[in-house]
């Protein structure tokens, strides 16, 4: 009987081991140091949203359209320093512009004229800004730290959507007197319908009580909007007239927008403007005007933004108000679907900030 011999394999397993250990050792460290990695870049990236929608907020303009980029560079630090104590981002490292929409999908561009409405910042964690990442296993193979850096770009929204709850000035301007007022100028609007510059001198054009809802144009109705703002049954008494196709806003993009009106207002709206003074509010502007008396109506073109200053009660002739052309920022107000699209916007109006890139 033939015998079969065997091959003695004692120590195999062993050598195996040995040629595989620093490549098991590798991929250990690759895994624990890599997930490490992407634990510290995850939180970075975090901290950095939150600051890049921190300091962009900063940039709505005042009420001449001037903006402080100091301070927009000061809540960006502020809000590392208190959630991230110590973290140093250079001014390089913050980016203010107004993005270019053309380029808002793609490699997002910033420009330098107009008004700047975007924050991009990069955080760093490297020697020459913040300390690199330690790193763990990757020490075997002289690897101790890893640099990381992480970007965030914030841009302030265009608000489109006028819905329930929208703070409005139910008086309207004409369209050519609202695009020759700079930001930061003051109109005297009277009683009668008159306007008038600080100086006292007359403006071209004209103003009215507007109809934002019902078709009454009650004083008690004017007065109640201005102190509450739009609310639905308002939104359901436009679409019922067939003014707005969808009961649940105004679209700002709505080429125009008929509404009943008289010329000038009435002195019983004191008991409204005088507690707003202060507050800015959205306000229609017109176009044209068709027929007259209590069948007047309006021609809406636009909405714009207006700080009531100031009011005087002296009959309903001799009656005005004060109102610089103004910006605004409603955090609640809905803003444009599209960011590339910013066709007929309501001018001047920034909502809630979003996180692009």
């Amino acid at each position: 009987m033939t015998k079969v011999k065997t091959l003695n394999r004692d120590g195999s397993v062993a050598v195996m081991l040995a040629i595989l250990i620093l490549p098991l050792l590798a991929l250990t460290a690759l895994a624990v140091d890599y997930g490490f990695l992407l634990y510290v870049k995850t939180d970075l990236q975090r901290s950095a949203d939150q600051a890049a929608i921190a300091g962009v907020r900063d940039l709505v303009p005042d009420a001449f359209g001037n903006q402080d980029l100091v301070a927009v560079k000061a809540s960006i630090r502020d809000y590392l320093e208190k959630n991230m104590g110590g973290f140093v981002i250079d001014d390089d490292d913050i980016e203010i512009g107004r993005y270019n929409p053309e380029s808002i999908y793609s490699s997002l561009e910033l420009l330098n004229d107009g008004v700047l409405d975007t924050v991009r910042i990069t955080l760093r964690r490297d020697d020459l800004t913040n300390s690199s990442v330690s790193l763990y296993f990757a020490r075997i193979f002289d690897k101790d730290t890893s640099d990381v850096m992480v970007t965030s770009c914030a841009v302030l929204q265009r608000a489109r959507f006028l819905e329930p709850g929208t703070s409005v000035l139910p008086i309207t301007i004409d369209v050519t007197a609202w695009s020759q007022l700079q930001f930061g100028d003051i109109a005297s609007v009277y009683g009668d319908g008159r306007l008038e510059d600080p100086n006292g001198n007359s403006i071209p054009g004209n103003w009215g009580t507007v109809d934002i809802g019902a078709r009454s144009n009650s004083t008690q109705g004017l007065r109640e909007q201005i102190e509450n703002g739009l609310t639905q049954d308002d939104l359901n008494s436009l679409h019922s007239q067939g003014a707005i196709p969808d009961p649940s806003h105004i679209d700002s993009q709505q080429e125009s927008l008929i509404l009943n009106g008289d010329t000038g207002f009435s002195s019983g709206m004191r008991h409204a403007i005088t507690p707003a003074h202060g507050t800015r509010k959205l306000m229609p502007i017109y176009s044209q005007t068709e027929g007259q008396g209590g069948n007047l109506t309006f021609e809406i073109v636009g909405w714009g933004v207006v700080e009531i200053v100031d009011s005087g009660w002296n009959g309903n002739t001799n009656s005005y108000v004060e109102v610089r052309k103004s910006y605004t920022y409603e955090g609640d107000m809905t803003p444009a679907n599209d960011l590339s699209d910013e066709s007929v916007m309501i001018d001047a109006v920034f909502t809630s900030p979003v996180l692009i890139q």
